[in-house]
């Protein structure tokens, strides 16, 4: 009967992806971000533009 129950959401991880998705860049990436910045959406915005620029 557990196997029936939905998994509760880990709300950490799905804003992870959710960023992911917004910026272009992985998972991982972000979570390196939010270790430099913590959970503020404009500061991992502006740090995940500043990985996806061209480099030279």
């Amino acid at each position: 009967m557990q196997d029936d129950l939905p998994k509760p959401i880990d709300p950490k991880a799905e804003f992870v992806r959710k960023m992911a998705k917004e910026t272009g860049v992985s998972e991982a990436q972000i979570r390196d971000i939010i270790s430099m910045v913590g959970y503020d959406h404009s500061s991992i915005v502006r740090e995940a533009r500043i990985l996806k620029r061209p480099a030279g």
